[in-house]
């Protein structure tokens, strides 16, 4: 009897399993990819898999939290960084192909639920009203510490001189994508989440948002690269995300894309 041997690397949302020897079945490589991409890459990858007949498991988090996982080890083929500067720092440690290239600039947006007496439209005007007020209760945004759209949300509100009186209302996601669920649920007035994430279906009527200026923070130059155990179904989609299908995928989710 032909044995099999699993074994199975915790990636914190998600469980990646490494086949033995022997076995005929491939497996789908594991692509890395920055939480503000969920629901775009998502639908890059189903229109991936129609057209080629070739599947790729996507796992999302945060920037930081995956470039770390890959330091570690973590198998990984190719990582979508919502901030270039993670992959500068992979490439230097010589776990890429690369620096690989840009794929999309980033952009915030301040989003309010129904019902919130935040109005989007007052921009962060507004939000520094609502502070005076002291009607901010809960405010998400994605943690600075690893999530690069919590330091642009970070560096908008400074900018407004709103950072220090928001503290005590900050609600931190893990990541952009929690933040967002935060953002909609509870008793949050809103949050800074990924402007891809305010025209995801499942936020459409759940409330209102508007785009922070882009010069309120440091540019969101996102940037992919395949690391050094790519294979060649990553290294397939790695292509595919330069391609003018997947291209208009992700303008159409508010990504402005390199020239």
């Amino acid at each position: 009897m032909v044995r099999f041997r699993r074994q199975c690397v915790a990636l914190g949302v998600a469980l990646t399993c490494l086949l033995a020897p022997g076995l005929s079945a491939q497996r789908a490589p594991a692509i890395a990819a920055a939480s503000d991409l969920n629901f775009a890459l998502t639908e890059i990858a189903a229109q991936f898999e129609r057209e080629t007949g070739q599947r790729v498991e996507t796992v999302f988090g945060s920037s930081g939290t995956l470039a770390r996982q890959i330091q570690d080890g973590a198998p990984f083929e190719l990582f979508l960084s919502a901030d270039e500067a993670f992959v500068d720092t992979l490439a230097a440690a010589g776990l890429t192909r690369g620096r690989g290239t840009l794929y999309g600039v980033g952009r915030i947006a301040l989003f309010a639920p129904t019902g919130s007496p935040l109005d989007p439209a007052q921009g962060l005007a507004g939000l520094a009203r609502l502070i005076e007020r002291g009607g901010t209760r809960r405010f998400a945004i994605a943690n600075p510490a690893h999530a690069p759209y919590g330091r642009a949300a970070e560096s908008a509100l400074r900018k407004q001189g709103l950072w220090t009186a928001l503290q005590p209302s900050l609600v931190l996601g893990e990541n952009v994508s929690q933040a967002a669920q935060f953002a909609t649920t509870g008793n949050a007035v809103g949050g800074i989440i990924a402007y891809s994430l305010a025209l995801a279906p499942n936020l459409q009527g759940r409330g209102r948002y508007a785009l922070i200026p882009a010069d309120d923070h440091a540019p969101l130059r996102q940037r992919m690269v395949l690391t050094a155990r790519a294979g060649p179904v990553a290294t397939r989609f790695y292509d595919y995300m330069q391609t003018p299908a997947a291209r208009a995928i992700l303008e159409r989710y508010g990504f402005g894309l390199p020239r």
